[in-house]
């Protein structure tokens, strides 16, 4: 039988490259993978649907789910997942040295519906009692003008937000001191070139976000998988298929790192490391499915409903697509 091909749209994750090189087979399937920064591939499939298969924001996932388009479900593979207390630069003259500080405060975002921010804003309300109504919103693009909003947003009232100007970058008014504040999943390159001006507002933010994750069992996802619906449609079964596909995947990389003879990761105490991150988080540290990620998806999406981003508080079931929600056994 011919293979069914599939353009996927992805960023070149470990976790993926044994789908790529073609060590793991999809059942059924033929990628072609199409190699893209995040943001690219976001923008394409959000806009316009481009791909057949989908690295997603997790955020515009849900905007997208609760108003029924674009019409694509994901299965529960997780791209990227990452604590992001590190994600908040502060101006140090803005007279921040604590997130309840930022009560007032000027602060840039690329897009509000940001992923990255959406999760920076749940953590600072929740664990800090600082909401997104005590700030002065700010989009615009981190280091080229003109970034926009994948999708128009429909926010409540009490939030203040506005662009900043066609010729401007948030990059340049955290440095000049226009903002006080950037949340965002990318450093600034005033930081990575070691502006004076700029620091994070947990410069220790390992050990916050290892006591976030013991405090709440969260780590937090980022991006999912989407599959167009119109192929689930047509071909049910694709949807098992890629998702067993991703799980062996994922699993190769397991093994690579216990692998002690030599390291696979050019990191020297890589070993070290990975014992640190088993000690805490147990052996499968970076889950797929369902169950295992149930509490982290639940956050996410009363995150987004009390933000306003989405209209309902979606179910988590309702995100998947159903065959992936449960397995055979023998």
């Amino acid at each position: 039988m011919k293979k069914l091909r599939l353009s996927f749209g992805c960023w070149d994750y470990d976790r993926i490259r044994p789908l790529t090189d073609g060590t793991v087979p999809v059942k059924g399937i033929e990628l072609n993978w199409l190699n893209m920064q995040v943001e690219e591939t976001f923008w394409r499939m959000m806009r316009h649907q481009e791909f057949d298969v989908s690295e997603l924001s997790l955020s515009s996932y849900l905007i997208a789910k609760d108003r029924g388009f674009p019409k694509f479900t994901a299965i529960p593979v997780f791209m990227s997942r990452s604590f992001r207390h590190s994600g908040i630069y502060i101006n140090v003259n803005s007279g921040i040295k604590e997130p309840f500080d930022l009560r007032g405060k000027r602060v840039g975002i690329p897009e509000y519906q940001l992923t990255a921010c959406l999760w920076i804003r749940g953590i600072l309300q929740h664990e800090y009692g600082v909401r997104p109504s005590d700030m002065w919103w700010f989009t615009g693009g981190e280091e080229t003008p003109g970034r926009i909003e994948k999708v128009a947003l429909r926010l409540p009232p009490e939030i203040n937000i506005q662009s900043i100007a066609p010729d401007q970058t948030l990059n340049e008014m955290l440095e000049s001191g226009q903002l006080d504040v950037l949340i965002a999943p990318r450093a600034p390159s005033c930081f990575l070139k070691g502006s004076p001006n700029v620091k994070r507002l947990f410069p220790d933010y390992v050990s916050v976000e290892k006591e976030y994750y013991r405090k709440t069992g969260i780590f937090p996802i980022m991006h999912i998988v989407a599959i167009k619906d119109e192929i689930l449609e047509r071909d049910p079964w694709v949807a098992v298929n890629l998702y067993q596909a991703f799980v062996e995947a994922k699993q190769r990389v397991y093994d690579g790192f216990n692998q002690t003879a030599a390291l696979k990761v050019t990191l020297p105490w890589l070993l070290a490391e990975l014992e640190k991150t088993k000690q805490l988080m147990g052996n499968d540290f970076w889950p797929y499915g369902v169950k295992q990620n149930r509490q982290t998806l639940e956050a996410a999406i009363s995150y987004s409903h009390e933000q306003g981003l989405v209209s309902r508080k979606l179910e988590v079931e309702d995100l998947f697509a159903k065959t992936t929600l449960e397995e055979f056994v023998i």
